[in-house]
């Protein structure tokens, strides 16, 4: 989760920032106070949705990983990818395909501090300042171009990103435009707020568009129509909980599948492919 807004312009500590909230949902620290108040409003208000958060970082990190192990694709660009956590993208494929280049994508002023300070030694990794919305901008950036090669095959990351692009700023516009700018054998990984028609989905949409103007839940077929053109490849989209999980994710309980709360059910997962 990770904001389009406010590009360009420098940290204000006085100004929640939808990475700063998602950074301490999942227990980090580089938040403020106006960011923890917001984070708050969920944990006292909306109890277990915080499981929204731990659920889709889990889900990125285990496709991701299926990317570098089991393709030969070698390069991923993480579009709003948020502050540096655990199991960061470029953790998670250098480890298993050492050769991996990864382009980090954000124009929060401290997702891009942070970033690069963490990545100031890593030569196959780069932040790029730019806004998701501007697809041909994060393409042509130097850094972006520094180190991915179009002519082959990229995964492109939209994690928990498309849903915080409202339908007028066309968010099946910018997938296409990566669908089209890739070569063949390129994935696309989405996860996204998943429609529930319930009380929890409406009241956490509302504290959203409130805080930031911004968060829309989208339903299956919403979710499928921005994968327009591309393959969508097993199992489909699912909560991400129950995205390719593993005997020891959160989504099994004693080796065996349990139930997932309903916030769990309130964001999806997704992998295509362009054939």
């Amino acid at each position: 989760m990770a904001a389009v807004t406010n590009m360009g312009s420098s940290i204000d500590p006085t100004r929640p920032s939808i990475a700063r909230v998602y950074d301490y949902l999942l227990g980090g620290k580089d938040n403020y106070a106006v960011d923890r108040a917001v984070g708050d409003v969920f944990k006292r208000d909306l109890p277990g949705s915080v499981d929204i958060a731990f659920a889709n970082r889990a889900a990125l990190a285990r496709a991701v990983r299926e990317i570098a192990k089991t393709t030969g694709v070698r390069q991923f660009i993480d579009l709003g990818s948020g502050l540096p956590t655990a199991e960061n993208v470029h953790e998670v494929v250098q480890r298993h395909a050492p050769e991996s280049r990864v382009v980090y994508v954000d124009n929060d002023p401290q997702v891009l501090v942070h970033g690069r300070a963490l990545l100031e030694n890593n030569d196959r990794t780069r932040v790029v300042a730019a806004d998701v919305r501007n697809p041909d901008g994060v393409r042509t950036d130097p850094g972006t171009v520094d180190i991915i090669d179009f002519a082959r095959p990229v995964a492109v990351i939209f994690s928990a990103i498309l849903h915080h692009v409202n339908d007028d700023e066309d968010p099946a516009g910018i997938v296409r435009y990566w669908r089209d700018h890739v070569p063949s054998g390129s994935f696309f990984f989405i996860s996204h707020f998943r429609s529930g028609n319930n009380p929890e989905t409406e009241e956490a949409e509302k504290v959203l568009q409130q805080t930031f103007g911004r968060g829309r839940w989208r339903t299956d077929a919403e979710i499928a129509s921005l994968l327009d053109g591309l393959q969508i490849l097993d199992p489909g989209i699912v909560p991400a909980s129950l995205w390719r999980p593993a005997q020891t994710d959160n989504a099994y309980g004693r080796g065996e599948r349990r139930e997932l709360t309903v916030w769990e059910h309130l964001i999806a997962a997704v992998l295509a492919r362009k054939a």
